[in-house]
């Protein structure tokens, strides 16, 4: 019988509430929004939405890495943005992390993030 598995590492920012960084069923990974918070001193970045991007794409990636998958096995994104403004400066910097065959993404502008965070991006991915 399959069952939800947690995901956990030390290379991610400690959760900041009651849930997990990820979870795998079968071979779906899914992940709860990163935001741009560096692993060791819990902060941002940056307080500029690229570096808060970039970040949020590492920790992403580290997410994807724990449970066996990759950044080239995401199926779908969701990008929380604090201001609609910021997104070209976001996609330049996404861009760079999916070259080829991007996944399918939803980029919303919402009222606040979490320590009011410039951006915040969740997944789903396969595990090869």
């Amino acid at each position: 019988m399959d069952e939800k598995k947690i995901i956990t590492s030390d290379k991610l920012p400690k959760a900041i509430g009651p849930y997990s960084v990820g979870t795998v069923f079968e071979k779906l990974v899914f992940t709860s929004g990163q935001l741009g918070l560096d692993p060791q001193s819990g902060n941002f970045a940056t307080d500029e939405v690229k570096g808060q991007t970039r970040q949020a794409l590492e920790n992403l990636s580290e997410v994807l890495k724990a449970a066996g998958s990759d950044l080239k096995h995401v199926l779908k994104t969701t990008v929380f943005l604090r201001d609609m403004n910021d997104f070209a400066a976001m996609n330049e910097i996404y861009a760079n992390y999916f070259v080829e065959l991007p996944p399918a993404r939803s980029a919303v502008e919402v009222a606040k993030l979490p320590k009011n965070a410039a951006v915040e991006i969740e997944a789903i991915a396969f595990i090869p």
